[in-house]
């Protein structure tokens, strides 16, 4: 009986045993997964920063570009009304480096 009853013991204790290890993997398996998890959702967080980075800066491409448009639009007729009163206006100077004749 007292032998019965030891093996009772015995068979619990290893059954607790084991119980322990299926817990610990188990919490071993989580911790791993989670960490996994992590790695990943910070991977994709940096690919969609990098992708919004690069639309910001090509949206700010467009805007200004936009912007230097519309400046040119709008002085578009001053800047032609310059130009032709440049090339309209001839002022004939002898180049500097020709040497003046004596007379």
């Amino acid at each position: 009986m007292v032998a019965q009853k030891s093996q009772g013991i015995q068979t619990l204790l290893e059954a607790e045993k084991e119980a322990s290890k299926i817990v610990e993997q188990a919490r071993s398996y989580r911790t791993q997964k989670l960490k996994e998890a992590q790695t990943e959702a910070e991977k994709e967080i940096a690919d969609i920063k990098t992708q919004k980075q690069k639309e910001l800066e090509e949206f700010q491409k467009k805007d200004r570009l936009q912007e230097i448009e519309q400046a040119f639009e709008k002085k578009r007729d001053e800047l032609v009304k310059k130009l032709l009163e440049r090339v309209g206006r001839v002022d004939p100077q002898p180049h500097r480096n020709l040497h003046k004749i004596e007379a």
